[in-house]
């Protein structure tokens, strides 16, 4: 049974940035307390502004046509989807997230019964024009070193956070190795991550669906509590889109499309070179390229959504 919660029951730092992949932003209200242990079950009364929001949602069940993709999503009765407009509405006044993050949402895609309010994930769905990323040598791929990578910079991301007074954040390592499906071109791998003071840490799954140029991603935020159901969603998401002819992964034409810049071990570490990773870390390939759509952190407290939102706001070269 799922929890209900108040818009301010439960504070997740959320950071969406413009440019990126399809994510799930945790659900929170920036303005809520920073003691995770202050958040409780018991509902609390939501504002009936938001209450009319839930209410005039279109909600859309079976095929969903992704025009800035040429895809079509399959969801079947299972689960259902917010238009871009709509999808912007919850995740900036309901989830608290910034306007200036939401810019590049196409869609949402939630639980079939779950309203915005429940404590559950949700999908949100945007398209990156990356360029054919080459998967010749996906068997080759080495993806604990990319882990290693990424983890190499954990300590430099964290120096920023203490001299800001925020708590550590780490990536403990893989919460399923990236796997890569040659049939339907889809990339999915899961991360775990912590913030000191959090008792429960953070599980960031990624689906990356490949196209003739481009990469139509969900990236799916929970606890790592819920591991079990968004593994099952994210196999699910993996197989429930097609391309539409013209736009599939097959239709790549080396004499006219352009090839992106890294092959799937890049697109793992954040859509750069392994190099590039392991001198910026993970943090900083977030805000600095956007390839990666955000943190989210259950429980974590006010604290880590302000962090969030004053990195945020610097320039790229204060990185």
């Amino acid at each position: 049974m799922k929890k209900r919660i108040g818009v301010s029951a439960l504070a997740l730092a959320a950071l969406l940035y413009a440019g990126a992949p399809a994510a799930v932003i945790a659900k929170g209200d920036p303005k809520a307390t920073a003691d995770a242990s202050s958040v409780s079950a018991k509902p609390q009364k939501i504002p009936p502004e938001l209450l009319a929001l839930e209410k005039g949602l279109h909600k859309q069940t079976g095929d969903v046509r992704i025009p800035e993709a040429k895809a079509v999503m399959h969801l079947g009765d299972r689960y259902y989807f917010l238009p871009a407009n709509e999808a912007k509405d919850v995740l900036i006044r309901v989830w608290g997230n910034p306007p200036e993050a939401v810019s590049n949402v196409l869609g949402m895609v939630l639980e079939k019964n779950a309203s915005i309010f429940d404590n559950v994930w949700g999908a949100v769905i945007t398209y990156q024009d990356t360029g054919h990323v080459p998967d010749t040598d996906a068997a080759e791929q080495d993806y604990n070193a990319v882990l290693t990578e990424m983890q190499s910079g954990d300590a430099a991301d964290n120096e920023r956070r203490k001299a800001a007074g925020y708590p550590a954040m780490n990536l403990i390592g893989w919460a399923q190795p990236p796997s890569y499906d040659k049939a339907s071109h889809s990339l999915i791998w899961a991360r775990e991550l912590s913030v000191v003071g959090d008792p429960v840490n953070s599980l960031n799954y990624d689906v990356r669906l490949l196209g003739r140029t481009g990469v139509l991603s969900l990236n799916m935020i929970a606890s790592m509590k819920a591991i079990d159901d968004v593994r099952a969603a994210a196999a699910t998401f993996g197989k429930s889109v097609t391309f539409e002819p013209g736009g599939a992964y097959s239709d790549f034409n080396s004499s006219t499309d352009h090839t992106a810049d890294y092959g799937l071990a890049g697109l793992v570490a954040g859509g750069v070179a392994l190099g590039v990773a392991k001198k910026l870390g993970f943090l900083a390939i977030i805000l600095k390229f956007g390839k990666v759509i955000l943190i989210g952190i259950a429980a974590a407290g006010a604290a880590v959504v302000g962090f969030f939102r004053k990195m945020f706001g610097r320039r790229e070269q204060d990185l």
